[in-house]
This record gives structure tokens, sequence and C-alpha cells, in this order.
């Protein structure tokens, strides 16, 4: 059997692994640490805005597991918060071993621990990935979904030092850019000032360690905002953060907690003594990143040079997804480039047309929008997401934000779309 191997078991890793599997290949997933998901373990928020959209085109198109999941695992459903409408919440400790579950009922093999460091190439194609102990990875295709955050040595350059965040780096390892080490250049992302990364978007609280006010509100409501102090107020953090679609002006004048099984903080990091002076959170403990008051993980390093069938250029093999693959930002925007160029690498290895997205889908237009606009003037320097900030204006604009599914379904249908990632083809 012909086989697909995936480096980087977060969203968009398992989602490229789930439907290169129904397409009909053997997969294998190398993943560097001893958990799925990676900042998916952190997150928790889907179907907030423009993301229910492309939620459900997903869903038709037949990636439905992994929304699935996230929608039995979620607390709260349909909430709004600022900036934000009908929202779903899933709890961050539940998520990961039902992934887990699901892999291994479809016989996806799951190696973990296993840090990629090199690859074996012969012409123009990689023959395996080379792993930190020297076993080779043998495949026909790979998909690099490894993310752009990390290892230490960026935080420092980049961000605050080492947060101790999610991603492990000093237990396991930095990450490695398997596009790079085929000879491409990857690219890397700016903020406004030319500066290069952004910090993630967000942090955990212990719940916990917050008044008892506080966390019945957070478990009842699903969310709290809480009052900065004037002297505290700082609009400028707005401008650092990955989520752009949360650099509003209720972000920086409020502390915003969300319910994902612990407290969600919405800021990319907040100085713990200005944190305890807010009533309610006087004994507040962060959970990630450990060092939360002074950073957070720096991302959008290492952006592989892609084409819109989700295949990095000049490669005849290798296909990307996730932050590997754009300036993209959040869960719902890894599960969608995921599952293309896990359904394209089995077509790759077949030798059949790769499909590419349409463009009058919300999940076909985000995907060539991003990939033109990187290599616009100042492109580098922006974000992409169907949560907020620009694309969901201009999900808005061209009338892609639908929330009927009738009608997103009538849509699918006519474009012979409906259920293809089901569709066997090996």
């Amino acid at each position: 059997m012909s086989k697909v191997v995936i480096i980087g078991g977060g969203w968009a890793g398992v989602s490229a692994a789930i439907s290169a599997k129904k397409a009909g290949a053997q997969v294998t997933i190398i993943e560097r640490t001893d958990m799925l998901l990676g900042l998916g373990n952190v997150g928790g928020i889907m179907r907030n805005n423009g993301r229910h959209t492309a939620a459900e085109e997903n869903i038709l198109l037949g990636n439905w597991e992994l929304f699935e999941i996230t929608d039995r695992v979620s607390t709260h459903k349909k909430l709004d918060f600022p900036g934000h409408k009908h929202a779903n919440l899933y709890d961050v400790s539940r998520v990961e071993p039902e992934v887990r579950k699901l892999l291994k009922e479809m016989d996806i093999e799951i190696k973990l621990k296993s840090r990629a460091i090199n690859i074996e190439m012969k012409e123009n194609k990689i023959i395996g990935i080379i792993l930190q102990n020297d076993e080779i990875i043998y495949g026909d295709v790979f998909v690099e979904t490894t993310g752009s955050a990390g290892g230490m040595g960026n935080c420092s350059k980049y961000g605050n030092g080492c947060a101790m965040c999610i991603l492990r780096c000093p237990t396991f390892g930095p990450r490695v850019s398997i596009s790079a080490k085929t000879g491409n250049e990857d690219q890397m992302g700016e903020r406004n000032d030319g500066t290069c990364g952004a910090f993630s978007g967000s942090c955990k609280l212990n719940k916990e360690s917050l008044s008892d006010e506080v966390r019945k509100e957070l478990d009842e409501k699903g969310v709290v905002v809480l009052p900065v102090n004037e002297d505290d107020i700082n609009m400028n953090k707005l401008d650092i953060k990955v989520c752009q679609q949360y650099a509003l002006k209720e972000y920086a004048q409020n502390v915003i907690l969300l319910d994902t099984g612990h407290a969600k903080l919405m800021s990319p990091y907040y100085p713990l003594d200005k944190l305890r002076k807010i009533k309610g959170l006087e004994n507040a403990r962060y959970e990630d990143p450990y060092s939360g008051g002074i950073g957070n993980s720096i991302r959008y390093l290492s952006i592989a040079q892609r084409d819109n069938f989700m295949r990095v250029l000049n490669v005849d093999n290798l296909l990307c997804g996730g932050e590997k693959s754009g300036l993209f930002v959040g869960h719902t925007e890894a599960i969608t480039t995921g599952a293309l160029a896990g359904h394209n690498s089995v077509r790759l290895i077949c030798g059949l047309p790769l499909l590419k997205l349409p463009t009058n889908i919300a999940i076909g237009d985000i995907i060539s929008h991003e990939n033109h606009m990187r290599n616009s003037v100042n492109g580098l320097r922006k974000r992409y997401t169907f949560a907020g900030s620009i694309y969901f204006e201009r999900m808005k604009m061209l009338g892609l934000y639908i929330l009927n599914e009738d009608m997103l379904k009538n849509k699918i249908e006519k474009l012979g779309l409906l259920n293809i990632y089901d569709e066997k083809i090996l």
C-alpha cells in the first residue's frame, strides 16, 4: 500500500492524516512531543464568526470528524463575547484523548516522541524522514505540518525568552523545518514594526486560583469580563499578538476570560503583579505558559512557499498545512489546510489531478487569498482567519459568511464537491 508520512501531529497534521487515510493510503504521523494537537491543547475556540461557515463547508466536503469531536467536548456553545458571535468552547483537557482514540480506530500509525531532524532525498523527491534517534521513516508522499513556532532561541531573539509553553522545546527539542531541508527558503511573518514573528494570542490561568465569584460566573456563562485599572491599560499590546481577530480595544481595557477547561486569558501575556490587582484575580496563577507574566511562544518564523494545492514549491512529493502553509490563525484554519494537503497527497501518489478548492467557498478563498497576499507589499505583516480581522471582513464583503446550512449544502452540491474527502482513491 502507498504510504503518506505526516510530520507534525497538531490539528493540521491530524486532519491531513484522516483525509489521506480515507483516500486509501497507509498513514504515519511523526510527532516530536508525547501528545497530539500541539497548540490545540491550549486553544479551545471554534465556530466563532466565519469559522462556523468554514466548519460547515468542511463537513459538507467530508472533513467532519474533528468538528464532531470539538462540538462534542464543548462545554459552552453558541457563546457571544466581545467581537465574536456563536462560538463553541471545547474543553482542552478532553480533546486530545478523543482525537488519539479516533486515529487508532482508523488504523493511523502514531509515532510520538519522534523528532524529525533531517531528510533523505533523491533527485527532487524526499525518500525518508530522519529522526533524532537515526531511524528513517520512508514514504511515497510527505506532508509537513510542523507549525512555525520554536525553538527557545527564536523566543529569546524575537520575544521575551522561553516562557515554558505547551510546545515544550526544552523537553522534546525544537521544531525542524523539513521544507528548508529540501533547499527551499522559508518565509517569516512580521509585525507592523518589521520585527519577525508574533506572540501567541492567549494564556491559561488555573481556574482554582480565581475567586469563587469569578470561577462560578466562568463555569455558568463561559465568559467573564473584568475591567482593567485605568493606569494599567496598554493599547500597544494589541499589535504584538498572532490573533488579530482579538486586537480590539475591549481586550486592552478589560481582562477577558473564556472557559476552555482552564480559564483562557485573552492576552499574549500579562504581568502577574498587574493581573493580581484586578478584583477576583488576586491569587491568579498561570497554567500555560508558566511564565505568562512575561511572555509567550513566538510564531510565524517558518512558512513554506506553496501553491493552492498545498504543494510545497520545487519539491515533487511534499505538501504542507497549518501555520507551516501560511499566515493562518486558528484550529479551523489548520484543519482546513491539513485536510486538503492530506487528500492531495493521495491524488499525487495516483497521478490524478490535484484538488483546488474554488474561491466561491470560504475555505477555498482563504487558501488562495493568503497565498496571493503573502507576496504583496507588507504582505508578511498580515494574518488570515475566518474569525475576524481583515479576512472576516473579506468574507462578508464577498458574501461568503453564510450561516444557513441548506444554502451551504446547495452550493457545495452544485460545485460537485459534496463528501469528496470521503471518496476512496487508492
